[in-house]
């Protein structure tokens, strides 16, 4: 049995079947040794993942592919993929755009799936608008990772909002979202936004106590040069750097989930996150800033 085009082997496909020594196993059949042998040699070409997917392979024919992480020990989502667009490795990670079949063009950092073209508003407009629709007039904001551009996007509705600081370490992210996800990148072409490439705990530490309304963390999964935006040090910085009353706001999604920490520092006025006292829906123009509202609204808040 070929590893090329064999659909009888598509049932057979089991992410938590890849061992972490690098062997495949399948449910129902035994992988002849040259299918084992390509689909470890696209696995290596092809970073491991929590998503399984049925691309081109190595050779250029479909083929089955195996992705596993232990993050999401037992679990998969999966998108058929048309085209592998780009495939680059940067200082930090891997960097992968590919176009599936659903879901437009995807981008995968180390393997894991970060956004998406038809669902990528979702979470940039809730990571975005909860915070910054909580703090009258908000001035001063910082995201923290967030290279694809996409919630610069959204806070550039914002009129309040004088300044825009965005610190991204790996400067390929922003990159590959200027040649494939230009709906997300014109976030960067607003004047208030200040790119600074570096490491976002060096950042932190050297800001100015009080500086900022609103810190965004749109981080990648904490793995790889994500592990220090988790750890005590840095939200430590993370609240000094936050004026009293300011609002943290950090990614914590699982598969399938958009989950959000919110916190605030203590003092200044009280937030109130479920009743916005900044709607989007009263900020002139912000609905259809750039790109009209998908998802959210102000009774998104009251549901959290």
């Amino acid at each position: 049995m070929k590893a090329e085009c064999a659909p009888e082997l598509l049932r057979c496909h089991e992410p938590s079947n890849v061992k972490e020594n690098g062997e495949i196993g399948v449910t129902n059949e035994v992988l002849s040794s040259d299918a084992q042998e390509e689909t470890k040699k696209c696995i290596s070409e092809v970073v491991p993942g929590w998503f399984s997917v049925f691309p081109m392979s190595c050779s250029g024919d479909r083929s089955v592919q195996f992705y596993h992480n232990p993050m999401w020990s037992g679990e998969a989502q999966s998108l058929k993929v048309e085209k592998i667009l780009y495939q680059g490795k940067s200082k930090y990670q891997e960097i992968m755009v590919f176009e599936s079949t659903s879901y437009g063009k995807v981008l995968v950092l180390d393997g894991i799936v970060q956004l998406s073209e038809k669902d990528e508003c979702a979470y940039q407009e809730m990571i975005a608008h909860i915070p910054l629709c909580s703090i009258k007039s908000p001035k001063n904001v910082l995201v923290v990772g967030g290279g694809d551009g996409g919630v610069l996007r959204e806070i550039s509705r914002h009129p309040s909002v004088e300044r825009i600081d965005i610190c991204e370490i790996d400067e390929m992210v922003i990159n590959v979202s200027k040649q494939f996800f230009p709906d997300l990148y014109i976030g960067f072409e607003d004047p208030r936004v200040h790119l600074h490439v570096g490491d976002a705990t060096e950042f932190l530490r050297d800001a100015p106590s009080g500086t900022y309304d609103v810190i965004i963390v749109d981080s990648s999964d904490p793995i790889g040069p994500a592990v220090e935006l988790v750890e005590t040090p840095f939200f430590v910085s993370t609240a000094r750097a936050l004026r009293p009353g300011g609002i943290l706001i950090n990614q914590m999604e699982s598969i399938g989930v958009i989950g959000f920490l919110v916190c605030s520092t203590e003092g200044g006025e009280p937030n109130n996150l479920l009743e916005p006292v900044n709607p989007i829906e009263r900020l002139e123009g912000s609905t259809n800033s750039k790109r009209e509202l998908k998802f959210y609204n102000s009774e998104s808040s009251g549901a959290l």
